[in-house]
Parts: C-alpha cells; structure tokens; sequence
C-alpha cells in the first residue's frame, strides 16, 4: 500500500529546493549588476570589439536581450537585415523584440525598403506604421478590395495623419472611391475633434459651393457666429453646430446658450443635437458655481444626463446650501450611483438635518460598512468603529515558485534595480498580461519586495473590488523609522504622513509629476529649497527630493506650514497641498459657511476633492498598519487629536452584521 505521507515529503521537498535555488538566482544576478550595467554602457557608447567582448561574458544572462537590443538600436541606421532579423526572431515574443521590431520598421520606412518591411510588419495601431503599410502594399502593387477598405479606415479619421497615407490617400482618389461624401465624413470627424486645420485642407477638395460651406463650418467650430442661421437646414449642419457649441460652451456658456437658442428654430435643433449642448452649458457653469446654474441644469433633457452631471447638481444645490434641492438632486440619480457611500452618506447629513433622524441612521449605517472617506464620516455620525476588512494574498507554494521565476518578471525587476523603469515597466505589463488573479496578486506581493509599490495601485481591483481589500500590499510603510520621527518632530500623526506619501506617490521614490514634483511626497524643486532653507535640511539641487529620508523630511515641513497657515485644519492644509494656497482662499472665500465635509464635497477640482477625501480615509488605514486606532476621521480634518477613549476601533462586520460601538 503506497504510504500517504510520501506526497507530502515530496512537496515539502521541492519547496526546500526551490527557496535556496531562488536566493542563488538573486545572489548571482546582484553579483553581475555592475558588470551588467558596464556592458550596457559599451553596447550604446562603445566600439564594436569592446562590445563583443562583454557580450560573450553575458550571454547567459537573463537581460541578454536588451543589452542585444541596446546594441542595435544604437545602430540601426548602419546594422544588416540579417542580424536584426536574427534578433528579432531569437526573441520573438519578449519586449525586447517588440520593442527592436517597432523601431526596425521605422528605419525601414527611413530607406523605404518596402518589401522587408512588409515581412517584418505586425499589425498595431500606430498610426505611422499602418500607413507605411499601406504604402509598401501600393509599392507592391497588392491594391485589392481588401487594401481599399484597409485606407478608407485609415482616411476616416478627424485627426491628421501622417505624410506617408499620403500616397493611399491619392491612390484612393484616383480609383474614385474618394468621393465628396466620403470627405464630407471626414470633415465631421475633424469637427468633433476640433481640428480645424484638417476641416479647411479637406474643403479645398470638394466643389466649390461645398468648399464655401465647409470652411464656414469650420469658422463656426472655431468661433460660433451668426452665419449659420442660413445655413442648409439639414442634418450635416445640425452635426457640425453641436460640435461647435459644445466646444465653445466651456469658455464661454452665456454666449452659447443665446447662440443655441437663436439656431435651434431655424436649423430645426433636436433633442439629439441640443442635448450635448445644454449639457455642456450646464457643466461648466455648475463647475465654476454661477449664478444660473440650477436653471441650466434643469434645462438639460433626461437623454443628455450623465453620472457626472448627477454629481454636479447635487454639488451646486450644497455649494447653495439649499437642503432640499441636494435631496431632490440625489433622489434622481440612478440607484446604483445613489448607492454609493459617498452619497448615502451626504443625503443621510441631509435627511438628518431635516430631523428624519432614523431614515438618517439608516443611511448612515448602510454608508459606514465602506472602507471610504465617507463610510468613515458615517462611522463617526453613529459613533461606532471603522469598518476595515483586510485580505491577505494565499498562493500555493508551487504558483509562487512559479511566479518568482517567470522569466519576464525576473528580467522586469532586474532592469528595475538597473535603473530602466521603461524596459521594467514593458517587460511587467507583458508578463502579468498572462497571469489569471491569483499569479497577478502574487507578481504584486513579489514587486512589493522590490519596492517597486505602484504596481499594487494599477494592478489590484480593476476587475475584482475585493482585491482593494490587500491593504498591506496596496499600503506599504516603507521608512516606519523616519516617518515616526517627523511626524513626531512636526506634531503630526504618522499615519497622516504615511497617507499624504501614499496619496502623492504610492511610495515610488523616484515619482517625478509631470510638473517636476519629484519624490516620495512630490515636492517642487523650488518649494523644496526653500522649505530645506527655513529648516536647516542640507540641499544639493532638485535631485536632493529623491533621497526617501530627506524628502519625507522637507515634505513633513511643508505639510505643517501648509496647517499652520489654514488654522491647523487639515483637510484645508490638504486642499493647499495639492492645488496651492491661492485656489484655497478662493473657494473659502466662495463658500465661508460650509461644514468641512460639504466644502471638500463641492471643491471645484475633480483631483483635489478627491486627494483631500484619499489622504484622510488613507490615514485610517495606515492607523491599522500602525497598529493603532483612529482618531475620527471628522476629529482629524479639523486638526483636532482626541483622547484614547474617542479614538476608532477596526473591525470586520459580516455581511448583515451591523457595526456595535
């Protein structure tokens, strides 16, 4: 009888064989970087005999590939076919080829080789590229049914194209399947995208009656004005006014709205037509909070309504704080939408501001099973603990041995700690492309390792919610020491430091904004200066923020300036952090009287109000990675640090448990 232990032995085993083997790769890998990163130095600045000597050195190296690719692409404009097609076929499947490939077939249209480019050619969506694919097909002479439908996809787009669809355009206007209305076609595409450059070229190509209407067309888009009225009343004028107004709405609402009202009789507007009009009226009057909002927002039709326009009447009736318009607002959103916490939580404030006070418990104990800024305000309301349900990643030994060894993830975290985030970030993305849930959470557990902590951001919970609920992946806590310290020095609580670092850059320490805030709390170079200045914090240039310990330090600082100079309430000195000062003071200028929950709620910025309710629910969670309890969220934004006996308890409730204080 076969002994039932020996699979276990076996498995228990193999699991001994794989850790050490794991630790081994990693030694051997760590103890060629520098060796590594020499060649790659050769490979796109050295001679042809100092590369290939460092080459044989490494050609068993997991990064072969790009230091092959960083050789090739450095020439590319001198390098044989047979070599690149070598590389490309060696490789095949892996980003390094992909990557070789796209640039390869650049150079080919460079010396308009067209027959190896159609050999190397698969198909992408590269504008670029799908001409040139045309075109070596014309220079093939392979013009069939097939490569004329190919270039009229290609001809109808609103966006220009590039010089090389040039030669397929005017092969298709010969053949005659460039007809005016095929043209006409275009000219909308360009009038919905607002490109009138392309609307006035492709005018010229029509008749000359025609020509005239569509560079009036094009004025309109530009600049709606009074021509239109005699326009033909038919339904490409229709079209081409939406577009036009909806483009001119955001600058300036007052005059589309009268110009709107003036075309509608004569060019016979519908509801089809009018109703992206009037919601874009709508829109950027209720985001700036004037005066006729509630009346543009009523004149949109049921059709034209959105989740967003949702949103933003129930803002505007807040920002007026008029309870019964907000309630009436939140009454029409959708059922799904209106099952948000967030807007079961504000119609709750609402309702119980009215003294419908048990419906409000109601609401409010439905909206506090979130894990949410506003679940945790709910919370508050009922004076009860924090709903806070973590999960814990459980991957089978042999997946996890598995995922370490994926050949692409090894290659994506070497090139990481080689300092080439492109490659890393190509090599990533192809290699979980692959993975079902359960080896993607593990290649997240395994990146956190590398410090690598965005991938938990962008890759858990886009198709599963529950995924957002691995709060120790999705929330490191990387520097404990130095986030403690100035937290303790600025008199700031390490879980708001440890959020506002979260929220700024998800611990990447190389972040860099495309506004040039760099580091783990996106500093400015020239706001970091001057903070190191005011506290004696040694600066050498902007490069200084993507040291971890003293950007969390300047950061800390700025952060305590920022309270100190909003009254010490956070949620303002957060708003001030992430939009400036002055933006700030407006809006409080704007809204004097609000309560802090409705004022971060009708922020004008989609990105602040979001930041300033992410870093403070954020906060909650990293009071649990703490292992402390939370102060009320509604204590916190005010800056107020309450005694031990208020703070916040987290528990799991079951599903139709309710949450007992």
């Amino acid at each position: 009888m076969r002994n039932p232990l020996i699979p276990l032995l076996l498995s228990l085993l193999s699991l001994l064989w794989l850790a050490p083997a794991g630790a081994a790769d990693e030694a051997a890998l760590a103890a060629r970087r520098d060796e590594l990163r020499h060649a790659l130095q050769i490979a796109e600045r050295g001679s042809p005999a100092q590369y290939e000597a460092v080459a044989k050195r490494l050609a068993d190296h997991p990064l072969f590939p790009w230091l092959e690719y960083a050789r090739l692409r450095r020439d590319l404009g001198t390098a044989t076919p047979g070599r690149v097609e070598g590389f490309l076929r060696r490789f095949d499947g892996q980003p390094a080829a992909q990557l070789l490939r796209e640039a390869w077939l650049g150079e080919l249209i460079r010396r308009q080789d067209w027959p190896r480019f159609l050999a190397t050619y698969r198909p992408d969506s590269d504008p670029t590229r799908r001409c040139a694919h045309a075109q070596a097909r014309l220079a093939a002479g392979a013009v069939d049914e097939g490569w004329l439908k190919d270039v009229e996809a290609l001809w109808l787009n609103g966006r220009s194209m590039p010089d090389l669809c040039d030669a397929p355009f005017a092969e298709l206007q010969r053949r005659g399947r460039l007809t005016p209305e095929l043209r006409w076609q275009r000219i909308e595409l360009a009038a919905e995208a607002g490109e009138l450059g392309i609307m006035r070229f492709l005018a010229r190509g029509l008749p000359a009656a025609e020509a005239a209407l569509a560079q009036d067309y094009a004025a309109f888009v530009e600049s709606p004005h009074e021509r239109a009225a005699r326009w033909p009343a038919d339904a490409r004028s229709r079209r081409i006014a939406m577009h036009g107004l909806v483009r001119a709405a955001r600058r300036d609402p007052d005059g589309v709205e009268a110009r709107l009202a003036a075309l509608t009789p004569v060019l016979g507007l519908g509801e089809a037509e009018r109703g992206p009009v009037l919601y874009q009226i709508a829109l950027w009057t209720v985001a700036s909070y004037g005066e006729a909002s509630a009346r543009r927002l009523a004149a949109v039709p049921a059709s034209a309504w959105d989740a967003r326009l949702h949103e933003w009447q129930v803002r505007e009736a807040l920002a007026r704080q008029d309870d019964a318009a907000a309630l009436a607002a939140l009454e029409r959103m959708p059922e799904a939408q209106r099952r948000d916490a967030r807007w079961r939580y504000f119609e709750a404030r609402l309702r119980e501001r009215r003294g419908e006070r048990d419906l409000a418990h109601a609401l409010y104990a439905e909206a506090a099973r979130d894990a949410s800024f506003h679940g945790f305000l709910a919370a508050d309301r009922l004076n009860q603990p924090y709903a806070l349900c973590p999960k814990t990643p459980r991957t089978p030994a042999e997946i996890a041995a598995e995922v370490a060894s994926h050949p692409g993830l090894v290659r994506a975290f070497e090139l990481r700690r080689i300092d080439r985030p492109g490659w890393a970030e190509r090599e990533w993305r192809a290699a979980v492309a692959g993975f079902d849930a359960t080896r993607r959470i593990e290649a997240v557990r395994l990146a956190r390792r590398q410090f690598w902590h965005d991938r938990a951001v962008f890759f858990l919970g886009r198709e599963d919610p529950d995924e957002l609920r691995y709060y120790r992946l999705r929330f490191p806590l990387s520097y404990p020491r130095t986030v403690r310290a100035e937290a303790e020095r600025h008199g700031l609580g390490p879980a708001v430091v440890a959020a506002e670092i979260r929220a700024e850059s998800a611990w990447m320490r190389e972040a860099r904004s495309h506004a040039d805030a760099r580091g783990l709390m996106q500093v400015l170079p020239a706001t970091g200066a001057a903070v190191a200045r005011r506290h004696g914090i040694a600066w050498g240039g902007p490069d200084t923020l993507y040291r971890p310990v003293t950007n969390i330090r300047i950061g800390t600082a700025y952060l305590r300036e920022m309270i100190d100079r909003h009254d010490g309430k956070y949620f303002l000195a957060m708003a001030a952090y992430n939009a400036g000062p002055a933006p700030v003071q407006r809006w409080l200028a704007q809204r004097p009287d609000l309560d802090p929950d409705f004022w971060i709620e009708t922020i004008p910025f989609k990105e602040t109000r979001d930041y300033v309710a992410r870093v403070l629910a954020f906060s909650v969670i990293y009071d649990w990675r703490l292992g402390q309890e939370s102060p009320p969220v509604s204590e916190r934004m005010l800056g107020r640090d309450p005694p031990p006996d208020r703070r916040r308890a987290h528990v799991c409730p079951s599903p139709t448990e309710s949450i007992a204080p």
